[in-house]
């Protein structure tokens, strides 16, 4: 290992410049060139140097870094690191504009399984990509980021609905598109957008065809807690575990080949080019190890750890849990189970880790199963191990809130998974 550093200010910095996937790899992007990564072009032939370091990008939203290892894959195996760059959020639809009132709105669909009561009353920005056509007719993209605060989805006063503390359903269609301003005149979005668009140096924009743009919370990261132990975030599930990944694989050697794979459309089924179900991760391996006998045997001698948030026993929802499963924040990172393979843990795969774990000083783990009468959500490691036949386990950090507009965590448990993801990817054994 070269280092083993992780720095709670650095990953709030990370959070703040990444409110969609589209910024989260442009900034993981970033950050690996700094760190010596080469980019490839998928389009284009690879030729791959012992101990050199890599990243390929697919689509804007999904990214794969690796190091090629000195020492044979074939022989050693593949140290795999899964998480994903999307998080539930409130996206724009196509003809978005709408005028009720005197007021300004645009209306929204829902990505992913989003807690739709924390929405209300933020003060909301805009991010995403904007496809548009140039002066000369070249098609082109654009990432975007108004950063201000420019709208909200105000909350019906408590005198107009007695019955809201009462359990009351949140119907998104009706209730959540977001008021942006006073006028007599709809909004001509596309034009807002082109405005946009200037103001953030794009020239020679003569026609906007196309975007992909989500609203978010402009409050920023912060550490708070009496005693500064808590990290609350937007984006925590899971751009926490992109970070964690990507600064354990900057901080790697490169005896032996590891790979970090960020996702995209984790929150929505992984069935995309970009998601895991795609063949994202299998397209990178097999450049990795061209002949396909070779990279079979690479693979079946390989593990991937599927980095994603735990739900931490909640203190005033305890009987949520099962007793002898509550994590808890700044206690470690979790293992997580599940007898119908909603996590892909197995027992081998759990034991490796936890052997991993004693290896120098003792990392603490946690463990996760879901209360029997309950059903566990979903991750990218059992799609991935169904896609590549890979060993997985699943595994993260305790969060409370989970897939709300604004999550918390620990300041305590990146480094102690930061320490186990160099680990792993510095350990010569893969199985026991």
């Amino acid at each position: 290992m070269t280092g083993n550093t992780f720095n709670n200010q650095d990953l709030i910095q990370f959070l703040q410049d990444s409110p969609t996937p589209f910024h989260a790899v442009l900034s993981m992007s970033q950050r690996m060139q700094a760190a010596g990564f080469v980019e490839l072009n998928e389009n284009e032939d690879w030729s791959l140097q012992p101990g050199g370091k890599y990243f390929v990008v697919r689509s804007g939203t999904a990214i794969a870094a690796f190091i090629h290892g000195v020492e044979s894959s074939v022989d050693h195996g593949i140290r795999v690191v899964g998480a994903h760059t999307d998080s539930p959020c409130l996206k724009v639809k196509p003809m978005p504009s709408k005028l009720s009132n005197g007021y300004q709105q645009l209306s929204i669909e829902v990505y992913g399984g989003v807690l739709l009561a924390p929405w209300f009353d933020r003060d909301l920005s805009l991010a995403g990509r904007v496809v548009y056509r140039d002066t000369s007719g070249a098609l082109k993209s654009a990432l975007i980021n108004f950063k201000r605060a420019i709208g909200s989805v105000p909350s019906l006063a408590i005198h107009l609905d007695r019955a809201a503390n009462e359990g009351r359903k949140i119907n998104p269609h009706v209730e959540m598109d977001v008021v942006l301003g006073q006028s007599a005149q709809k909004l001509d979005f596309k034009l807002l957008l082109q405005e946009q668009m200037q103001l953030e140096g794009y020239d020679n924009i003569a026609e906007i065809l196309d975007f992909n743009l989500s609203f978010y919370d402009v409050q920023p990261p912060a550490v708070l807690g009496l005693n500064n132990e808590f990290l609350a975030s937007a984006r925590l599930d899971n751009l926490l575990s992109c970070y964690i990944g990507i600064n354990s694989l900057i901080q790697a050697d490169t005896t032996y080949t590891s790979v970090v794979i960020c996702n995209d459309h984790e929150e929505v089924g992984s069935r995309s080019e970009v998601g895991a179900q795609g063949p994202m991760l299998k397209d990178v391996l097999s450049r990795i190890n061209p002949d396909p006998q070779a990279n079979q045997k690479a693979i079946r001698r390989s593990l991937m750890l599927s980095v994603d948030n735990a739900h931490g026993i909640h203190p005033n929802y305890a009987s949520k849990h099962d007793e002898n499963h509550g994590p808890i924040i700044n206690a470690g990172p979790v293992i997580k189970f599940d007898a119908c393979q909603g996590y892909a843990t197995n027992s081998d795969s759990a034991a490796f880790v936890r052997w991993l774990a004693t290896k120098g000083e003792p990392i603490a783990l946690q463990s996760f199963v879901m209360r029997a009468d309950m059903r566990c959500g979903s991750t990218i490691g059992p799609i991935t191990a169904t896609e590549l036949g890979i060993q997985t386990v699943d595994i993260g950090l305790a969060t409370f809130g989970m897939h709300s507009v604004r999550e918390l965590g620990g300041v305590k448990d990146g480094e102690q998974l930061n320490n186990l993801l160099m680990r792993f990817m510095s350990t010569e054994t893969l199985k026991l």
